[in-house]
């Protein structure tokens, strides 16, 4: 009977020691002599490698010539205490069978330290390098993370459309989505296109949010959220921008600003608690990875370690000050006094940058911050308007080391408040109906929030690129694979 295959992760706790088992992956390194090898294996399964032993008379000598980095083996051998240090034990094999031959002239992922750039002209295999594996292992456990925090509360987790009709942020960078022929559409008679032809009889592009349809759910389930892939056709090659990025949206009824603040502080906290209880050997490997990156700066431009920084967040509770007070410190702040910001803080109204919403966490606070009431000037239309008139009940999370990392608000609830400030931004109300329906039909106080999930990523990881903690990046004159 053939061996069941034991994972690597699996057997490093297991102890197996003097039983024979089977593993199966793919060849980090090979090393050794005439009469020794010893093979670095890894299935995936774990950030660690599996030690083979290969006594090198006992082997067909094609055989190890096919087993060079990348190739896919199949091992059966004893289980023995190892001799080395990082691990407590490794295989000494009986049994090898090559699965997949990895030619070492043209295979790209030599056992060398490769750049970052280089891996991501080879996404379809960067997974198989230690940083990446550990980067997407988080990411399955986040994801993870994500759904068990809301299903423990009672959420419901909703899918909205990834077509969609309407622009929730009134942004304009939409991808459009069409059936009509590119080099011969049908025309109206002023010359623009008919989309009364079109597939869906409309014009319909990719959403940008799953916001608007959520709130509709949240008027009826109570707490609903989603989590899925949103899309922004932003002409912007930056390492915090991609085209195709994962956000999760709750939306709970009968939720008022400081109870959304609340929540958003509570599942962040939850998130990074996962990650430090789950992903450690991950993590401890990624914070040597960034401490390797950052031994020439200063170490005033040096980034806090990474499970130092984690704990950081989980340790303190954030602190919260209105848009209004932190003008007011950001304007008398020396950075700003002596023009070192690149957009000088003057007047109330200004749009805050990461280098402002940086120094309130890193520099003022030395704390998770949590900026509301903003000018409604700078925000959606479909914020809470405060009695004052000049601002929304808005909500942003501010990290360090990455700046806002959540965004939200208390909705705005009245009718004629949403119509009237639709109005005020050319939003056509006839298009948006749907919506204010349920502003029509049993209103109620409601709020939610965005987190972008790659955001998330970039700060558990350590990551300094958006494109590294999403599998295939999808960025300006960039679909490969």
């Amino acid at each position: 009977m053939e061996q069941k295959r034991i994972k690597i992760k699996n057997l490093l706790v297991s102890n197996e020691v003097g039983s024979e088992v089977n593993v199966k992956g793919w060849v980090r390194t090979k090393r050794g002599n005439k009469q020794i090898n010893f093979i670095a294996l890894n299935d995936g399964s774990t950030i660690q490698n599996l030690q083979i032993v290969v006594d090198v008379p006992n082997f067909n000598e094609d055989l190890l010539k096919k087993i060079s980095t990348g190739a896919a083996i199949s091992v059966i051998g004893e289980v023995i205490a190892s001799q080395g240090s990082g691990q407590s034990v490794e295989i000494s094999a009986t049994r090898i069978e090559v699965l997949g031959v990895a030619d070492p002239e043209k295979y790209p992922l030599q056992p060398k330290k490769h750049s970052l750039e280089f891996l991501r002209e080879k996404a379809h295999l960067r997974f198989r390098t230690s940083t990446f594996s550990a980067v997407f292992r988080i990411r399955h456990a986040m994801a993870f993370a994500v759904h068990e925090f809301f299903n423990k509360k009672g959420f419901f987790y909703m899918h909205t459309p990834l077509i969609t009709g309407s622009d929730a942020e009134g942004a304009g960078e939409m991808f459009r989505v069409s059936t009509l022929n590119a080099k011969n559409p049908p025309l109206n008679e002023d010359g623009s296109i008919n989309y009364k032809e079109d597939f869906f009889g409309k014009e319909t592009n990719l959403t940008v949010s799953g916001q608007l349809e959520g709130e509709l759910g949240a008027m009826a389930l109570g707490e609903i959220y989603t989590f899925g892939p949103t899309f922004r056709a932003e002409n912007s090659n930056t390492t915090r921008h991609l085209a195709e990025f994962w956000m999760i949206e709750p939306e709970m009824a009968f939720y008022d600003i400081t109870d959304n603040m609340d929540l958003a502080e509570e599942f962040l906290k939850y998130m990074i608690k996962y990650a430090l209880d789950n992903c450690m050997e991950d993590l401890e490997f990624l914070s040597k990875r960034l401490q390797e990156e950052e031994k020439g700066k200063k170490d005033s431009e040096k980034s806090m370690e990474l499970i130092q920084k984690l704990r950081f967040v989980l340790e303190n509770d954030f602190v919260r000050l209105t848009y209004t007070e932190a003008i007011e410190i950001l304007r008398n702040c020396q950075p700003n006094k002596k023009k070192k910001f690149q957009y000088l803080i003057n007047e109330w109204g200004a749009d805050l940058q990461s280098e402002h919403e940086r120094y309130l966490v890193e520099k003022k606070f030395e704390k998770p911050v949590i900026l509301i009431d903003y000018p409604k000037e700078i925000k959606s239309f479909y914020m809470k308007q405060n009695e004052d008139g000049k601002t929304v009940a808005a909500m942003d999370i501010l990290f360090p080391g990455i700046g806002e990392i959540i965004g939200g608000s208390q909705r705005e609830e009245d009718l004629d408040k949403l119509v009237t400030r639709m109005k005020e931004m050319g939003i056509p109300a006839e298009d948006m109906d749907w919506y204010l329906d349920t502003r029509r039909f049993g209103t109620a106080t409601h709020s939610g929030f965005g987190l972008g999930f790659e955001r998330m990523m970039l700060f558990v990881t350590g990551m300094g690129n958006i494109r590294d903690v999403i599998p295939f990046p999808r960025t300006p004159k960039n679909a490969e694979f």
